[in-house]
């Protein structure tokens, strides 16, 4: 039999370890809690989901906003045996309906904020856990719920239940891939990955330590954000920062000012956001600052040399993604090749294919294939989709890479995102790229648009820095700068500019809704 093991246990006992009972472990701006106050409320959280009914191994899906409910609730679960499925809460009803059928889940914990798009979606009998208040004056839930503060009160009341019997190769819980390319999928992950990461990224890669307090604008139910703010400061016994708000450019400049973090997690579109406002300045506004992070999508060049000219701090790009839990192509501190995913992180392995699943030539293009610590057990209930990403201990990511001449990995783009244009291959992160680079542009996205013969050809949608210059003359302006940039057969034949591009809570573009 399997040795006993529980991931929330061991990060509790570490953070303990290192901090102390008395130091903060979470604040989310209204309301702070220690490393002793979170074993505790994490444990009474336990006693209270099994004594309403709730076993090992079955679902508690958590629609939570980053509070210092979320990691309460997640660690809770977990010490009980069951799993917990973190959600986005951006979703709509419908897209609330498929994820509660699809993970059967016995028990929904929900901020009362979202409380009234989550209800028409809720399976039959699910145990329904409010966090928070839904404010005065606001009508009575139209099914039965219990406070979260109760659910509380009660565990902590109950008589002391022997730990369910978890081990290492248990499935812990559940993140639903953010779906940029259609329906989201149930990803198991195993009580061994969540320290994996903080022992190889988290340890060896951004260096966390006690002292630090981090704060992640990507959101707790997001794979990226749940190692960044609560597996990484966990497992060291550092503080983490939450915002329970979208992060606006003035919602995290705000953050950086009061709390003043050293580690700050974000993504490029946030990045760009922050340098093309123009009132909230994100330079001088937490001196203590000593890493930036990205990931969710590749880091454009200028990006990272503009933030790092006016913050003064180089920005850390990577690559992870939900499978495989966090960042496993990492540059480094010290060691940033602009442009470049860098390097893979100590215990991970990648390899670039062609086609036919072969290793591809040393100078050419391929697909990114990698095998490390943190990789999923599948997907829940979708066997045929398992067997295309997960093949024996190596995961397909579906983006493609080159390497420099540094030996650093060079994003191509995503394997179902490419173009053949003419009978060659384009890869719509280039032209993307370019496009972000004139001073006019915000960001892009491109995409395949059959012509008037039903070829296919690029076709750029452009949010613009300031929208009042929207028109031809400016899609004449940028198409001629694109053709300077780029083989001429990569320009877009076509250019739409939009108020904003549809993308995932982790501000991943989601393309097969332009298209």
């Amino acid at each position: 039999m399997a040795a006993p093991y529980n991931a929330a246990a061991d990060l509790l006992a570490r953070g303990l370890a290192a901090a102390g009972p008395d130091k903060t472990a979470f604040v989310d701006g209204a309301r702070a809690l220690t490393y002793g106050e979170l074993a505790q409320r994490a444990r009474a959280a336990a006693a209270g989901l099994r004594a309403r009914g709730v076993r090992p191994e079955q679902r508690v899906v958590l629609i939570l906003h980053d509070t210092i409910d979320f990691p309460v609730m997640f660690l809770g679960a977990m010490l009980a045996g069951a799993v917990p499925v973190p959600v986005n809460t951006l979703l709509s009803m419908t897209d609330y309906a498929y994820v509660l059928a699809d993970a059967r889940a016995v028990a929904v914990v929900v901020s009362a904020a979202l409380l009234g798009k989550v209800v028409p979606a809720l399976p039959s009998g699910a145990l329904v856990i409010v966090a928070g208040d839904a404010g005065e004056g606001a009508p009575p839930a139209p099914v039965e719920t219990l406070a979260f503060d109760a659910l509380l009160a009660a565990g902590a009341a109950a008589a002391e239940l022997p730990a369910p019997p978890t081990c290492a190769d248990d499935v812990a819980f559940w993140l639903y891939s953010s779906g940029s390319t259609g329906v989201p999928k149930g990803t198991m992950h195993l009580h061994s990955n969540l320290l994996a990461t903080a022992e190889t990224y988290g340890a060896q890669v951004l260096g966390i330590a006690s002292d630090d307090v981090v704060f992640s604008a990507a959101k707790l139910f997001f794979a990226y954000g749940l190692g960044n703010a609560l597996t990484f400061p966990m497992s060291v016994g550092a503080t983490s920062v939450l915002l329970p708000a979208r992060p606006t450019p003035a919602a995290v400049i705000a953050v950086l000012r009061r709390f003043q973090p050293t580690i700050f997690f974000g993504v490029p579109t946030l990045y760009a956001s922050l340098l093309a406002d123009p009132v909230e300045r994100p330079e001088g506004a937490s001196p203590a600052l000593r890493r930036c992070v990205s990931a969710g999508e590749a880091l454009p060049r200028h990006l990272g040399e503009h933030w790092e000219a006016r913050v003064g701090v180089e920005i850390l790009d990577g690559i992870g993604s939900t499978e495989m839990l966090h960042i496993f192509l990492s540059n480094r501190p010290g060691q940033v090749r602009y442009g470049t995913s860098g390097w893979p992180v100590p215990g991970y392995e990648v390899e670039l294919r062609d086609e036919r699943g072969a290793p591809a030539a040393a100078d050419a293009e391929g697909a990114l294939w990698v095998r490390g610590p943190s990789a999923a057990a599948g997907y829940w209930n979708q066997r045929q989709r398992s067997l295309s990403t997960f093949h024996g201990p190596w995961t397909q990511t579906g983006d493609r890479y080159r390497r420099d001449e540094a030996g650093a990995y060079v994003y191509g783009g995503r394997n179902d995102d490419m173009l053949k244009v003419g009978g060659i291959w384009v890869a719509p992160f280039e032209v993307e790229s370019a496009l972000a680079a004139h001073p006019l542009v915000l960001e892009a996205a491109v995409v395949g648009h059959a012509d008037a013969e039903g070829l296919i050809k690029p076709k750029a949608f452009v949010v613009l820095q300031d929208a009042s210059q929207a028109g031809d003359a400016t899609a004449a302006l940028l198409t001629e700068f694109i053709k300077d940039q780029l083989a001429p057969y990569k320009y877009p034949r076509w250019i739409e500019f939009v108020a904003e591009l549809p993308k995932t809570a982790t501000g991943k573009i989601q393309r097969f809704r332009l298209r």
